[in-house]
């Protein structure tokens, strides 16, 4: 069986945790912070806070902005769950808009969408493309938004306009306009979850980006306490001798990478371009040489001359089927030995999001792009007979 996505760990990534292990050192520490500035560097970016996953980053950047009950947040409806449930552990409520043809958020449904609630606009890399960033800064630094924001703190005053936070889960390493994301949004969260292009197991990553009015050491300064109980130091600056004594300034989370997470990271982002990307990408154009010129195939939109993917997820889609079409096609290709996944489904498909009154028919966009859409396998250790095995598979099932 070729399987979906497995992590790429190999003897430099081993070698590398042991090390950590044996260090002495394997919560927050030396190897954290050199991920974080390695990050930064990647980025160009001022600072980067590592945490145990994007969903805590994203709900941790929430909390610091103040969003909370009775404020609203613009979020697609064509995303993974953990986008709109930071939303929700917040207080506050989700405003679900439909998505583009390419999966990414449509910024005209966004302008319909704010009102005097909003506090945050959420964008999600769907696949590893960026969203279309200039045009929703555009929205958001238009001058009527910015009269009809209301700040709640001083933070919120201070930026005077709804938080861009991108949920860009899936493209590290993407190019949108001459920059990396992370550095295009006013603060992007990356993850490092074991199907990603860059693992750390589990992890994720914070990218300070907001104007200039901002202290972004300051507030990482902030950050670090916050992701560790609010407490004002964390264990690497309590082993300073005679260094024991803290004090907590606010209840705060628990979601601080460690440095055995760290350590798989450091190797990863090493070689990040030169042979993860590049692997990767080689694999999304095989796929496209080979469905590309079938018009039964609807292929997906990965680079543009504004835009570089990540080549995270390859969403191949069928034109003309139905859903259960869809499934059977899906269930044949498994037959064959071959893994095949779909990314993903719609919210308002699901039960907690109906039962909170969303529902799927508000949102044709995104169940068309659902309803149609099959995930191939994408990773480093795929070669290249077994891509050909993918796509016989799925054009023998089809």
């Amino acid at each position: 069986m070729i399987p979906f996505s497995p992590p790429h760990i190999d003897d430099a990534i081993v070698n590398e945790v042991v090390a950590a292990l044996r260090s002495g050192w394997i919560t927050t520490g030396p190897r954290t912070k050199l991920f974080e500035q390695k990050i930064a560097e990647y980025c160009c970016i001022k600072k980067v806070l590592c945490v145990n996953s994007a969903s805590a980053g994203l709900e941790l950047m929430l909390h610091w902005f103040g969003v909370g009950p009775g404020d609203e947040v613009i979020v697609p409806a064509y995303t993974y769950t953990a986008t709109v449930e930071v939303v929700v552990h917040c207080g506050a409520t989700p405003v679900m808009v439909d998505v583009n043809p390419d999966f990414l958020i449509s910024v005209e449904n966004i302008r319909k969408a704010l009102s005097p609630k909003t506090k945050a606009i959420m964008p999600v890399d769907i696949a590893g493309m960026p969203c279309d960033y200039e045009e929703i800064m555009a929205v958001v630094n238009d001058e009527e938004v910015r009269r009809n924001f209301q700040p709640a703190n001083e933070t919120q005053e201070r930026l005077g306009r709804p938080l861009v936070l991108s949920d860009a889960a899936h493209s590290l390493g993407a190019w949108y306009k001459g920059k990396h994301t992370g550095a295009v949004a006013d603060i992007t969260v990356f993850s490092f979850h074991a199907v990603k292009n860059l693992t750390t197991a589990e992890g994720g990553a914070i990218c300070l980006a907001l104007p200039d009015n901002f202290d972004a050491e300051a507030i990482y300064k902030q950050l670090c306490a916050f992701s560790l109980h609010g407490q004002s130091k964390d264990a690497l600056a309590k082993t300073q001798v005679g260094n024991w004594r803290y004090d907590v300034y606010e209840c705060g989370y628990k979601c601080n990478m460690t440095d055995i997470a760290a350590a798989m990271g450091l190797v990863e982002l090493d070689r990040y371009d030169a042979m993860i990307l590049k692997r990767r990408k080689e694999i999304f154009d095989a796929y496209t040489q080979a469905f590309g010129s079938d018009d039964r195939f609807q292929i997906p939109e990965y680079e543009t001359a504004d835009k570089t993917s990540s080549y995270h997820v390859y969403a191949l889609r069928i034109r003309n089927i139905t859903e259960a079409q869809r499934d059977t096609i899906m269930q044949r290709i498994f037959e064959q030995e071959v893994s095949v996944n779909v990314h993903f489904i719609p919210l308002p498909m699901l039960t907690a999001y109906k039962n909170m009154g969303y529902n799927i028919a508000d949102y044709p966009v995104s169940y068309d792009n659902y309803s149609r859409e099959i995930t191939l396998p994408v990773y480093y250790d795929l070669t290249d007979e077994q891509v050909q095995q993918v796509c016989n598979a799925v054009k023998r099932s089809l």
